[in-house]
């Protein structure tokens, strides 16, 4: 499913290594209702609990999916032998069922941390009053509980410094890279362009991702407004879904750029993505403005690095850091649109630049993120984890 992408690529890899990995997930586009199913997918034993969720859900109901999920989830990992319980998160409840199964199990836990929580959902709102004592001590919970934490950023690995937990039980393992994917035909992003009018050899700026509230794609309208000012030609496509969809539609609508030079296309699987990357002239990446999110790990970001496309991105932080020190993409300002607009259309019409930062961004994805790599990483900090706790007697990691 959309945004499973992490979870699915490095449980893959643990299995052609050899370990034995059991899935834990929610079903979350079914209706509700029913118990448990089972599926194999390239050799995970995959368990699904039908608990629906989506990024339109209101906050009260998303904090419900999350405490039904935990609950369930924690009765069936218990029941599963194994060596190690990985959890991975957000949300910060997905630590309830782990702890619980390791405590039955009498194993270890790893945790991983994808986003700061609980940092962002008290910066923008989410989290008042006495839930944010709640969370603050759900975080110590978790990381009180953790043999070892990997943290997909710098600005995560200090968020859980802050805490005091040890820093040398954490590691930093970055989204990453799935070059074999994106690396497609050129004739398969000319096809994509053929099938519309307003594309065809035209500069293109593509956003595929979820359109929610922390997202910014807002922003994107916006930007597009200014371009057209600028460069009538340059197009932009934002591909995706969540709560937002209608409001930046509308935006778009009000700012006269909805199907002029800026289009919407609803939420693709992953597997066509590689195609509309490969059309791309720039990708882009977006987030409200808020320090807290400088610190994301978002798989957008990478899946350009892996299409040896540029990335423009409109936050500071680690990414931003990286993209000027290896001139793989540009970092345009959160909130003064009309500068954000030259520094896009100054560099998306120099064939030069666009050839220079993809052939950079490729570099990065096969030296510094590639997928193999850092699942390699991975599978080292679980093993020590269950060798630390006890000899594994050469059985597989479970």
């Amino acid at each position: 499913m959309p945004g499973g992408t992490r979870s699915y690529e490095m449980a893959r890899r643990l299995v052609n290594a050899g370990h034995e990995v059991h899935m834990i997930t929610s079903d979350r586009r079914s209706e509700g209702g029913g118990g448990l199913y089972r599926t194999v997918e390239a050799g995970i034993q995959v368990h699904w609990l039908p608990i629906p969720y989506g990024n339109a859900m209101p906050y009260h109901r998303r904090i419900w999916a999350f405490f039904a999920y935990a609950l369930r989830a924690g009765l069936y990992a218990s029941r599963i032998r194994g060596d190690l319980v990985f959890a991975t998160s957000t949300p910060l409840t997905v630590a309830l069922p782990a702890v619980y199964a390791k405590k039955r199990q009498k194993v270890p836990m790893v945790f991983e941390i994808r986003d700061l929580w609980p940092e962002l959902p008290i910066a923008i709102g989410a989290l008042k009053g006495p839930l944010i004592v709640l969370a603050r001590r759900l975080e110590r919970f978790a990381y009180r509980h953790s043999k070892q934490i990997i943290a997909l950023s710098p600005g995560i690995k200090e968020g859980v410094l802050r805490t005091c937990y040890p820093e040398k039980n954490i590691h930093v393992i970055p989204n990453s890279c799935d070059i074999d994917l994106f690396q497609v035909a050129h004739e398969k992003g000319v096809a994509f362009r053929k099938k519309f009018e307003w594309l065809s050899t035209r500069p293109l700026v593509v956003y595929a991702g979820t359109f929610g509230r922390i997202n910014g794609v807002g922003y994107l309208p916006k930007l597009a407004s200014e371009v057209l000012s600028l460069d009538t030609d340059i197009r932009f496509l934002a591909i995706g879904e969540g709560y937002e969809e209608k409001t930046i539609k509308r935006m778009a609508f009000e700012l006269g750029v909805l199907d002029k030079n800026f289009f919407m296309l609803p939420s693709l699987p992953k597997s066509q993505i590689p195609d509309i990357f490969s059309a791309a002239t720039i990708t882009m990446s977006t987030f409200i403005d808020l320090p807290q999110m400088w610190a994301n790990s978002a798989n957008k970001f990478f899946d350009s690095l892996a299409a040896g496309r540029p990335v423009a991105i409109n936050y500071e932080g680690w990414q931003a850091d990286l993209l000027r020190e290896t001139g793989a993409g540009v970092v345009l300002p959160p909130n003064d649109m009309p500068r954000g607009a030259k520094i896009l259309v100054k560099a998306i019409t120099d064939y030069r630049w666009v050839k220079k930062a993809g052939k950079a961004a490729l570099d990065l994805a096969r030296n510094r993120f590639s997928r193999d790599r850092l699942a390699n990483q991975l599978e080292k900090v679980l093993i020590k984890a269950a060798n630390g706790h006890r000899a594994m007697s050469g059985r597989s990691l479970r």
